[in-house]
């Protein structure tokens, strides 16, 4: 076998997918190879929110994916008496257009995704080959690969090789990755780290669950009881200190935690069992010269969050509009420098995020965990509660416009209507730079050198007065920026606001500069290792 392609993928989970129809759908060359010959047939990830479900839509595969995701209504934490210490509400749309949260079995959604890729004609899927050396230059990479097939449950290599060429390799081939490990990328690990069992089960009669998701923070057994796709459930029982994986990791002991639960194999087929460690780290850097890393082969973090897939897809949508720029001769490999230290950034506050969660869930001491139950109640009773949002972090130091009106933050996408045509932003428009301004007067005071550069790019100008806004969720959300404009990019992150005609004239200067590589924003160099030391 031997392919040439513009990128070449290697990993083909929902980070490879992702990415792969992204560029496919741009119109690029592409070639995707996994190791196992088949998609994986047992649940893993469970979750997404909406700035996702905005991805696939770009990536063209959302009617492809409703199909198989369940919505969660609330995410409630109680304690061992089943008294309730937080309630956080996820019903309705998210900023993105989408449900805030969806809840899916992993098979379900790769054959999905999986479907959609193959019948997209500029990429190559080739399952059931292995990378197994890696070589670049200035032109490109070469990735030697060997064929293999599954024996009695194990991968074996045939003896067939081949050889992947193209301009740039990513490697979102998961937490144990090829690709890492041969550009000599290094992980930094937070050094937290507890040992979960999770079970997967599919009950054999419709149940209401109530709640339908939520954690129980009992200190004699931590246990996560959430959805896993349509039909069915998942138990996450960690494990407790002198209990190891080889001891909890059975059939017999998956049906002793579940009894209690009412899932006996009378009630219920056992799906999968696990342990898995939940950890936290990414890798030091995200890219060497044109090998660059996503997905687990970037980041891992605890689950309680339920970010861990959706980091990784995020990193697919921040990869493709900057390979595509520099595909189509836009800009020069530089585009690429930002993206490390961008995503490493938004990652690390997710991990963070996650950590913080699983400090106050895995508590086993019970004096801890009494003085934590009281401390959480007395707050979630206190006058003029709010239970806290979800986290929407800002991007790490890149080509956003720092100082600028909401810059490094997710966008919002609506309902608009164009000469007759409704639908949701993307769909509409596509998904492109846009530039959304509350009146013509405003988009007047560009100068021709900004028009020019929007005119290049195919930004999307958006004159908000002009009825296009029929629900008016952009009016408000520039009246929250407190912004006569808001520049945005394809990945939906915000470039900056502008307050004025003036300050928007600077906004679009600046970003030419990053994006064009015209040498006022900082080096790439010091871009990197200002956001990944």
């Amino acid at each position: 076998m031997q392919v040439t392609a513009d990128v070449a993928i290697v990993g083909y989970g929902p980070t490879g997918q992702t990415l792969a129809l992204l560029l496919g759908g741009m119109g690029h060359r592409v070639v995707a190879i996994d190791r196992w010959p088949d998609l994986y047939p047992l649940p893993r990830a469970v979750h997404f929110d909406h700035e996702i479900a905005r991805i696939l839509q770009a990536a063209g595969a959302i009617d492809d994916v409703l199909p198989v995701l369940d919505e969660i209504d609330t995410y409630q934490w109680r304690n061992a008496d089943h008294e309730m210490l937080l309630e956080l509400d996820w019903r309705g749309l998210g900023p993105s257009g989408w449900p805030v949260s969806n809840i899916f079995s992993q098979p379900e959604l790769e054959a999905a995704l999986d479907a959609r890729v193959k019948a997209t004609p500029s990429v190559d899927v080739r399952q059931g080959w292995s990378a197994k050396r890696l070589a670049q230059d200035a032109d490109g990479v070469r990735v030697e690969v060997e064929r293999g097939e599954m024996r009695d449950g194990q991968w074996v290599a045939t003896g067939e090789t081949g050889r992947l060429q193209a301009r740039y390799v990513i490697g979102c081939d998961g937490a144990n990755s090829f690709v890492r490990r041969a550009i000599g990328v290094e992980t930094h690990d937070l050094g937290f780290a507890f040992d979960w069992l999770v079970v997967d089960v599919k009950p054999r009669e419709r149940r209401e669950w109530t709640p339908k998701t939520w954690q129980l923070c009992d200190p004699r057994r931590p246990t996560t009881i959430v959805p896993g796709g349509p039909g069915r459930r998942r138990w996450e029982f960690m494990l407790l200190p002198g209990e190891t994986a080889a001891d909890m990791n059975r059939r017999e002991v998956a049906w002793r935690l579940l009894e209690p639960w009412g899932m006996t194999p009378g009630t219920a087929e056992l799906e999968r069992h696990a342990v898995y460690t939940f950890r936290g780290q990414w890798a030091e850097t995200w890219r060497m010269g044109r090998a660059l890393l996503a997905g687990d082969a970037a980041h891992l973090m605890p689950p309680f969050a339920g970010q861990g897939l959706c980091s990784g897809v995020r990193d697919s949508l921040a990869l493709a509009w900057r390979l595509d720029a520099i595909l189509r001769g836009l800009a020069g490999d530089w585009l690429l420098d930002s993206y490390g230290p961008e995503r490493s950034g938004h990652v690390q506050a997710m991990i963070g995020f996650s950590i913080e969660l699983g400090k106050v869930i895995c508590v086993t001491d019970l004096d801890l965990a009494r003085a934590r139950d009281a401390e959480m109640i007395a707050a979630r009773t206190a006058p003029g509660y709010q239970p806290p949002p979800p986290p929407q972090p800002r991007l790490g130091p890149g080509l956003w416009s720092e100082g600028a009106p909401g810059a490094g933050l997710l966008g919002v996408q609506a309902r608009v209507e164009v000469d007759g045509r409704s639908g949701l932003f993307d769909d509409v428009f596509g998904v492109r730079f846009a530039l959304f301004a509350r009146d013509c007067e405003t988009l007047a005071s560009l100068s021709a050198a900004s028009r020019d550069a929007l005119a290049r790019w195919n930004v999307a100008v958006v004159d908000l007065s002009l009825g296009i806004d029929v629900t008016g969720a952009y009016r408000a959300w520039l009246d929250r920026l407190g912004c006569v404009a808001a520049f945005v990019r394809p990945d939906f992150y915000l470039q900056g606001g502008a307050r004025d005609g003036n300050e928007l004239e600077r906004l679009i200067g600046d970003w030419r500069r990053r994006v064009e590589g015209l040498g006022e924003s900082r080096a790439p160099a010091e871009l990197a290792g200002a956001a990944e030391a």
